[in-house]
């Protein structure tokens, strides 16, 4: 199939919106925006305000605004790091308590020992990508290890926990044979591990999309968590169990609040959600499967 699509200039860029129904009445900042903005990329804000015609002919709804699609993006923005933020916290617990679980219960080099991972190609390549990291890292703790102690293949656990990015430690915790021993990391945050786990590997499909600067807000995250049902009881009623809704980012939202409770009571992360979330009426909330009422409900009406 032949390509005919030519580049436009910011200027033409312009003038198709325009031709197309989307009102800019200021051009100035319309090409400021086009200038260091992609035009592909914010087609994905737009988006929700197009109209396909049976020609096929792209249209805008009357009234849409460029400035409303600016917001948009500027609030997906703020969303990610907001995003980036919680999961730096649980990426950085989730480190502590493997590791130390592990090493005081398997001893300081607990990771090398096949015998306590389930699937051997997974553990083997793990220690392969582990051992990696570690030769090639420039953290201090590392050189340390590297000048020190030469003769070892690789650190401590505690020390190889911090080369491990979230994707690489939730394949680390899923793959431990004995559910117990994925059970007592678990339950340092009041979760059964089976949720725990899953959770884990979303999380590091949201954290991609967030590190690689991908629109959030109302994207269908196909790889889905399993939702608690029992504990803690206080938790499982505030997910929204509704099928549209859990593939969508409230429920990711909602868990990572309850982590970061558990992990510092202080924190005001839902604070700082709730405000971004009321600066952009144009992020529906509803489109990101927000129940309804759901300020009221005990997780977020206690940080209100």
């Amino acid at each position: 199939m032949t390509f005919h699509k030519p580049p436009l200039s910011v200027a033409d860029q312009i003038k198709l919106l325009t031709k197309r129904g989307m009102v800019i009445p200021d051009r100035d900042l319309a090409t400021h925006y086009l200038t260091h903005i992609n035009y592909y990329r914010l087609r994905a804000y737009w988006l929700p305000y197009e109209l396909t015609s049976s020609s096929g002919e792209h249209k805008f709804r009357a009234d849409t605004q460029f400035s409303d699609v600016i917001a948009t993006y500027q609030f997906d923005r703020a969303l990610r790091l907001l995003l980036l933020d919680a999961i730096e916290h649980i990426e950085i617990s989730l480190r502590c308590r493997w590791a130390n679980y592990l090493s005081l219960n398997y001893g300081v080099f607990a990771h090398h020992d096949g015998s306590l991972f389930n699937r051997q190609d997974t553990w083997k390549r793990c220690c392969d990508e582990l051992d990696k990291e570690f030769q090639r890292s420039h953290e201090t703790f590392a050189k340390h290890y590297q000048e020190n102690y030469n003769h070892l293949a690789t650190p401590p656990i505690w020390v190889s926990c911090e080369l491990m990015s979230i994707g690489h430690l939730s394949r680390w915790i899923q793959n431990l044979r004995k559910p117990h021993d994925r059970q007592a990391i678990a339950d340092t945050y009041v979760l059964d591990e089976l949720v725990l786990v899953s959770f884990l590997h979303h999380l590091t499909i949201v954290r991609n999309h967030c590190a690689h600067h991908g629109r959030i807000w109302n994207r269908r995250l196909t790889v889905k968590m399993r939702l608690p049902s029992k504990k803690p009881a206080e938790l499982a009623s505030v997910f929204n169990r509704d099928d549209d809704a859990h593939g969508r980012l409230y429920n990711s939202l909602a868990m990572l609040a309850y982590m970061l409770r558990v992990i510092n009571p202080e924190s005001n992360w839902r604070n700082k959600l709730i405000t971004l979330l009321d600066t952009c009426p144009q992020a529906s909330v509803n489109v990101m499967g927000f129940p309804k009422n759901w300020k009221n409900l005990p997780l977020w009406e206690e940080a209100l």
